[in-house]
């Protein structure tokens, strides 16, 4: 970034962005993504509808913005906790996977937006079906290699395949993540997946 990007008008203009992104994942996460209006979203973001539609055209792509800011800090996260390799260290890229699972807890706003979007994107004619598609067999995936991995190191104590055990581990953080949109007080997402999971990977307890 050239130093004229960090002042001026492109850093007002990058902080606004933030601002739009920020109140959209409290407007989807609270009224999904037909519940909100454009006016909705720049009232929240403290801007003028005008305003709004100069950085976002369509609420499509206000949208497509938001899951792009979600999905690029998960990634930075794993970054962080170097969980990035499952083949090479799948300890390491699990554990990695539950520490982003206790930083969303300290994000309600975007768990909400995951719970409620995934939930309406289920219908092919929603603007996000594609993305929670792909985002769903890229997860499998990650996880299927991380518990193949396992398995080859004789770590994965089960018969079930990696790949079943992908799908088991994600459905229960799904419903996890649910339960404690209504019950934060009792429901603890981080403790419990990690209880499923250590049954069947002893070594995670280590």
């Amino acid at each position: 970034m050239t130093p004229a990007a960090t002042r001026g008008p492109y850093a007002k203009s990058a902080q606004v962005k933030q601002r739009i992104l920020e109140a959209c994942i409290d407007t989807f996460g609270e009224t999904g993504f037909y519940g909100a209006t454009m006016k909705d979203i720049a009232q929240r973001a403290g801007i003028s509808h005008t305003g709004l539609l100069h950085h976002f055209p369509r609420k499509e792509d206000v949208l497509a913005a938001v899951l792009e800011l979600r999905d690029e800090r998960g990634l930075r996260y794993l970054e962080s906790v170097s969980a990035l390799a499952p083949e090479e260290d799948p300890l390491k890229a699990l554990r990695g996977m539950l520490a982003i699972v206790v930083d969303n807890e300290l994000r309600p706003g975007l768990m909400e937006l995951h719970c409620v979007m995934s939930g309406e994107a289920t219908s092919a004619r929603h603007p996000a079906h594609a993305y929670y598609t792909e985002r769903y067999r890229m997860l499998r995936e990650f996880y299927a290699n991380i518990f193949t991995a396992l398995a080859e190191g004789g770590e994965l104590h089960t018969d079930i395949e990696p790949e079943a055990l992908a799908t088991m581990t994600i459905s229960l953080l799904n419903g996890l993540q649910a339960q404690w949109l209504y019950d934060r007080e009792t429901v603890r997402i981080e403790a419990s997946l990690r209880a499923f999971l250590t049954s069947y990977i002893p070594g995670l307890a280590r």
